[in-house]
């Protein structure tokens, strides 16, 4: 099995490179071009917030009452395990907020004299931002797993445990009744 640690630092060199790549060759790509993309990851980090945050309300209905609860008493149940749900939310949220503030300040931006004169440069920054927002969201996405991964794991076990117990209830039952 490969290590984490060589799979972090790949990860991370992978990255780097290809924000670099991105604030070198980006200098060529007009912001009209770059805005689609932008207007994409938005669309995903949009439909990652709302898909896990639906996850949490359904799989923790008490924790999501109870954090809206104005006389202060605790949570009923076993409810651990929502910080698993919660670092996509909250990683979406950074990639929309950044995203919509670039959306409102590029035509204020765009009319400033010293951008403009280094407008090459502007677009490459653009682009490495651009590219560099999008892996973090693919790894928001990856994250997205861990959750699905826990419950599909959980309702494994609840189905095995479900078969051992018929199996032992077939023997008891065999062995208390020797003729059917």
């Amino acid at each position: 099995m490969i290590n984490r640690v060589a799979i972090k630092v790949l990860a991370w060199a992978v990255s780097i490179a290809a924000v670099s790549a991105g604030a070198y060759f980006g200098r060529f790509v007009p912001f009209s071009q770059q805005w689609p993309l932008y207007e994409a990851l938005r669309t995903t980090a949009a439909i990652i917030f709302a898909v896990v945050g639906a996850w949490m309300a359904i799989v923790f209905p008490e924790r999501m009452r109870g954090s809206f609860r104005q006389d202060g008493t605790s949570v009923p149940g076993n409810q651990s395990g929502i910080g698993k749900f919660f670092t996509p939310v909250a990683h979406s949220t950074g990639v929309l907020c950044i995203i919509l503030a670039l959306g409102v300040s590029a035509p204020l931006l765009k009319q400033s004299a010293f951008l403009v004169m280094h407008v090459e440069w502007v677009r490459g920054l653009s682009y490495a931002c651009l590219i560099a927002l999008t892996f973090f969201q693919l790894f928001t996405v990856v994250l997205t797993l861990l959750p699905a991964d826990a419950i599909k794991t959980h309702a494994d076990e609840e189905e095995e445990r479900v078969r051992q117990q018929r199996g032992r209830d077939l023997l008891v039952s065999s062995a208390t009744n020797p003729n059917p």
